[in-house]
């Protein structure tokens, strides 16, 4: 990227300085196939989605400790040392609150008293010593010196907000990481951090990486207009709804992680009214030529408080296809026909 140009296209996170590609490249799906489901890739065609990725413009990666156990951090790192990406160049994101299992195939999605028992007391959580020790294994894995945005995975509820905001700002301060970002909460629980952060001179969050979609649009009710309050903008996970936006009703489960993710189908395309919404993508995509996946990501990115959608990818043809819907604009007729079907939801991902 650094010896051609490239017409992707530049945000700032929130107010900050910092400026990321309008997609962001998602590492949830490299690392174990053990893991999660076939739909996770080994490290060798990994490496080759996040080379893509990069020369297409993408500046900014998306990953957890928690992934793969730690694997996914590990191929990134790999592959940011492989292809010689210049450190000045790229921003990169993870995240810690989830433990990390000591078994590379185990999936650690379990209360504190299990966790505790199994030995794995303040391995999990925003706890000051967790955070730091989180850190410090994240940077090894990745082979970097910093890391650009520090996200809290989840919100804590049982670790005083006073110990979580400082301990990130000491790490922030250490060098550590650069900025901080929340993930996944609800708005109230932001609103709290934020403004202890802001009261007591702390470093403030710059962005929010939360579930939003077209087929999951529950974050529009208060945490949208929280964000903008406090002018943080949103980075959102699964754009794609796990691929249930990307084909229409009668090709679903066609995908590797469709057949072994059963969200989509017990979720998303429960309801009549989502499945309205998948067929009005449809119909768009149809009238102008282009995917499906390019019409979803296009809705996102029309939304003002969104920064940039996080995006996975396992087929170079598929995140050619991605890159390109930054420059779709929606029309607002369109933008309304798509949004028009949806009924309030359950809220998930928190």
């Amino acid at each position: 990227m650094s010896a051609a140009a490239t017409k992707m296209e530049y945000v700032r996170l929130g107010r900050s300085g910092l400026k990321v590609s309008k997609l962001i490249l998602g590492c949830m799906s490299y690392g174990n196939p053990k893991f999660m489901g076939n739909w996770v890739l080994p490290e060798e065609e990994a490496s080759k989605q996040i080379k893509a990725a990069y020369d297409a413009g993408i500046n900014a990666f998306d990953t957890a400790d928690a992934y793969s156990n730690g694997l996914s951090e590990e191929v990134l790192g790999r592959a940011i040392k492989q292809h010689k990406f210049p450190r000045d160049e790229i921003v990169i994101l993870t995240k810690v609150f989830l433990p990390v299992s000591r078994n590379p195939d185990e999936s650690l999605f379990a209360p504190p008293p299990v966790l505790d028992s199994s030995r794995y007391t303040n391995q999990y959580g925003l706890s000051r010593k967790h955070i730091f020790d989180a850190v410090k294994n994240s940077l090894r894995r990745l082979q970097l010196d910093y890391i650009d945005v520090l996200q809290c995975h989840r919100f804590d509820p049982d670790t005083p907000i006073e110990e979580t905001m400082q301990a990130l700002h000491d790490v922030v301060k250490a060098g550590h990481a650069r900025y901080i970002g929340m993930s996944s909460c609800y708005a109230w629980q932001f609103h709290a951090m934020q403004n202890y952060a802001i009261n007591n001179n702390l470093t403030p969050f710059i962005s929010m990486q939360n579930h939003y979609q077209l087929l999951y649009r529950e974050e529009e009710r208060e945490m949208m207009p929280t964000l903008k309050h406090f002018g943080v903008t949103a980075i959102p996970w699964s754009p794609l709804a796990r691929g249930a936006l990307t084909r229409p009703l009668n090709g679903q489960g066609g995908s590797g992680r469709a057949a072994s993710d059963r969200i989509s189908a017990n979720l998303y395309l429960k309801s009549p009214a989502n499945q309205a919404i998948v067929n009005r993508v449809e119909e768009i995509a149809k009238k102008r030529g282009i995917s499906m996946a390019q019409v979803s990501v296009a809705w996102v990115m029309s939304k003002d408080s969104v920064a940039a959608p996080i995006v996975g990818s396992n087929s170079l043809k598929n995140l050619e296809d991605l890159v390109a819907a930054v420059h779709i604009k929606l029309t607002e007729e369109e933008i309304k026909y798509l949004e028009e079907p949806y009924k309030p939801m359950p809220i998930i991902g928190h």
